[in-house]
């Protein structure tokens, strides 16, 4: 296993990070994109252009794209914008619980609004961008709550299908999986349950609601649940198409550095990788780092890389 100061000694000496695929020619490594979360946002605009220079910049080429990044934040809530929160969120300050809750309402809405009113050649476009600067985007997420109508529903998988992903990473209930599961077949695209507190029962049950269900299991989530990540794995494999690799501590623990936690990042890891099963290994820069979160996540990237070596 690696510890803290073997992840320092790899981020100090630079471990090459190979495009896509891992140098073992077998586990794919890639990054969640909501890793990146310093990037600015104008209203009205998506922020993919700075998405792309940061991804290239960490050596990354094969990403889980978080929907925020490609849906322009709307300048019409009504009340000015908050202070900010930091870089690492928490509430923002200055206003009534009222008035927050109002602001989102807004912003939901409108966030709705711009879906509905978005054709999907405006993710073909964002396809030819990926495309262009060599980055493959297997994956798009979204948090598919009770507030979405059927209507946002067909719009996001009609994006994601024009966009080219294989797989729509998604948060939801059990209700709102049964009324995902038509937009999957309509519009043949793989939808994979990422985990929170889960049990393994409770994911297996929504993975069981359709062929085309599966599991995107993050193994820090996971662990600070107190399940076994690689008996999860080995019974389960599948059935899941990607994992969001982070390292948390058990209890319901935080986020540490890659190394310091109880996450078994490392077994995991060998296990895709001597068993060839075709799971990619997507990290997820979530603790508080010393760097940007640019130069966390090459140093998250560089970790997997050499524990897969």
């Amino acid at each position: 296993m690696l510890s803290r100061r073997d992840f320092g000694k790899i981020a100090l000496a630079g471990v090459p990070l190979a495009l896509g695929a891992a140098s073992n020619n077998v586990v794919r490594v890639g990054a969640l994109t909501e890793s990146f979360h310093d990037l600015p946002r104008t209203p009205g605009r998506d922020n993919v252009d700075d998405v792309i220079r940061v991804l290239k910049a960490s050596g990354v080429a094969e990403i889980d794209l978080a929907s925020a990044n490609t849906e322009a934040p709307s300048p019409d809530t009504g009340m000015p914008p908050p202070p900010p929160p930091g870089p690492y969120g928490g509430p923002p300050a200055g206003f009534t619980p009222a008035e927050l809750a109002a602001r989102a309402r807004a912003l939901r809405d409108n966030l709705r609004k711009w879906r509905l009113a978005t054709p999907a050649s405006h993710y073909a476009g964002l396809k030819t961008k990926f495309e262009a600067a060599g980055i493959a985007v297997y994956a798009i997420s979204f948090l598919h709550d009770d507030v979405f109508t059927d209507e946002e529903l067909e719009a996001t998988f009609a994006h994601a299908r024009a966009l080219g992903v294989e797989v729509i990473s998604s948060r939801a209930s059990i209700e709102m999986a049964k009324r995902i599961e038509p937009h999957a077949e309509r519009h043949a695209l793989t939808v994979s349950f990422r985990n929170d507190r889960e049990t393994p029962a409770q994911l297996s049950a929504l993975a069981a609601l359709s062929p085309r269900f599966r599991v995107n299991l993050d193994i820090g989530n996971f662990t600070a649940a107190n399940q076994e990540a690689v008996a999860y794995i080995q019974e389960n494999h599948d059935r899941i198409t990607h994992l969001i690799v982070k390292d948390r501590t058990r209890n319901g623990g935080g986020n540490e550095t890659f190394g310091s936690g109880d996450t078994p990042i490392h077994p995991v890891l060998k296990l895709l990788r001597d068993k060839q099963y075709p799971i990619r290994a997507y990290v997820d820069y979530e603790y508080v780092g010393l760097g940007t979160p640019q130069e966390e996540v090459r140093n998250c990237i560089a970790y997997v890389k050499a524990a897969l070596a």
